[in-house]
């Protein structure tokens, strides 16, 4: 199959869980890469920290604004804050392995929250994990527009989609959906 992703041997590789040690991981590769051409940007990952998952994203974002052409390549698989990697990159320079799976869902959080004292002190606890669900809600609706840009569905039936489980696509499926260019 001809693609239109300039090589096959990727210029920064990432793999394994989306957390500090790979944000850092990502910084050194990059400080390290070419300085003229195209960038191939590999990544394989079950998922992890989403707000680190941003900032790899961001990362990417800033360096295409300097003129960078950087193109995706998902292996195996791409889960979880790892679509929100991918989603930094136009879906036109957007790959898949033949054998990876996309993953994509709600974002997730764990809280236990314990009231003990003044009532308006309780208040204020609650208020503050209101607050954060609020941001992670928001956060979430601008990834699945990002996702979506370029593709044939809208932020709004990625969202659906996931409300009712976690949405696992092949890579033949993520094509069907226009959310990649091509499978490899």
């Amino acid at each position: 199959m001809t693609t239109s992703i300039p090589s096959l041997s990727p210029d920064i590789r990432l793999f394994g869980n989306v957390n500090e040690l790979m944000l850092s991981e990502f910084f050194r590769q990059q400080s390290e890469a070419k300085t003229n051409g195209p960038i191939v940007f590999e990544l394989s990952t079950s998922g992890g920290d989403a707000e680190v998952g941003r900032r790899i994203a961001e990362e990417l974002r800033l360096w295409q604004l300097e003129g960078r052409d950087i193109y995706f390549l998902g292996k195996t698989y791409v889960y979880s804050a790892g679509v929100t990697i991918m989603s930094a990159i136009p879906k036109a320079r957007r790959f898949l392995t033949r054998d990876c799976e996309l993953l994509i869902h709600e974002r997730k959080m764990t809280a236990t929250i314990t009231l003990d004292g003044a009532l308006r002190s309780c208040r204020a606890k609650v208020n503050d994990v209101l607050a954060e669900i609020e941001s992670g809600q928001r956060l979430q609706s601008e990834g699945f527009a990002k996702l979506a840009e370029g593709t044939s569905l809208t932020a709004q039936q990625i969202e659906q989609q996931v409300l009712d489980k976690d949405w696992y696509l092949t890579a033949p499926e993520a094509v069907d959906r226009a959310l990649v260019a091509a499978v490899i």
